[in-house]
């Protein structure tokens, strides 16, 4: 998010103003955002206050709203993402501003939350997508690492989480989501280095098959697919390659100017991005992956 934020800064102050104002319109009366429909959700009110975040727009009502929505959600029976993102949201704001989103509530949270995520493991090492689930997930391993982080707690067992993620990765460097999965995928790869670099574990081998893996998903129009077997690039895949790429130092590996061309050509003359050339509208997720991946491409190319 550093990062992101300090690219963004370079972005023109009409491109900032306008995904801005794109984002601070679409808050809700109750201080959350919806999807393209429904109502107030959490895991995309987390997708706008990362944009808001990274524009240095995340303070002051704005943020005193999100925080009482949150506070809000935070014993209802939400899903294992919404309550990841929930925690996310919440450290965002301190962060951002200060303003301490749990304030006032028990605090054994911290440890409810660690046992509540535990019931997520399983033999393999890695962390499952429910409750139900059988096997572990590179992308939920990632979360919960990331999750456990932010609220000060250590992984139980990190070397099973690590061997888990290793035993994701392929010949061509890449990472699979599943262990039943046939192919990796752009997703997964990206996760699996940020849940490497969380467990501190991520050596040079490793991050360079997985450069020239993401490389190769590149396409002539600039953007990334998300694996071998789909035609056509999008931009959350795009976003997440340039994450990945970026935290690894090798984002000039890639043909940059044609990457944000990509991201460019996803923009919304209104504000917002959408997601793929055939996307029928916009919404606040993809916007946050159009602005972080304009951000950094932006900042590599004038580089």
């Amino acid at each position: 998010m550093v990062q992101l934020t300090i690219a963004a800064a370079l972005l023109p102050e009409n491109k900032q103003r306008l995904h801005g104002d794109y984002v601070l319109v679409r808050q809700r009366p109750d201080g959350g955002w919806a999807g393209r429909e429904g109502d107030s959700d959490i895991y995309y009110t987390s997708f706008a206050l990362r944009s808001l975040a990274i524009l240095g727009l995340l303070e002051g009502r704005v943020a005193e709203t999100s925080a009482a929505f949150l506070r809000s959600r935070m014993n209802s029976h939400e899903t294992i993402v919404d309550l990841l993102s929930l925690v996310y949201s919440a450290k965002l704001i301190e962060a951002s501003c200060g303003l301490d989103t749990f304030g006032g509530i028990p605090s054994e949270w911290p440890d409810r939350l660690l046992s509540l995520l535990s019931q997520l493991r399983r033999d393999d090492g890695g962390f499952s997508k429910s409750l139900e689930g059988q096997t572990g997930s590179t992308y939920q391993t990632f979360l919960v690492l990331l999750c456990l982080e932010l609220i000060g707690k250590a992984c139980p067992d990190s070397e099973s989480a690590y061997q888990f993620i290793m035993r994701q990765r392929q010949q061509d460097g890449g990472f699979l989501e599943i262990r039943v999965g046939k192919r990796s995928g752009t997703n997964p790869t990206a996760a699996a280095l940020g849940a490497l670099r969380v467990l501190g574990k991520l050596d040079v081998q490793v991050a360079e098959e997985a450069t020239q893996f993401l490389c190769e998903l590149q396409t002539d129009e600039g953007g990334f697919r998300a694996n071998t077997r789909i035609p056509l690039p999008d931009l959350l895949s795009t976003f997440t390659s340039s994450v990945a790429l970026a935290d690894l130092g090798t984002l000039d590996a890639i043909d940059v100017a044609s990457g944000l061309q990509y991201a460019m050509s996803m923009e919304q003359p209104q504000g917002g991005f959408r997601g793929f050339e055939f996307d029928p509208a916009d919404d606040v997720e993809y916007t946050f992956y159009g602005l972080g991946a304009l951000a950094l491409l932006s900042s590599e190319n004038q580089a």
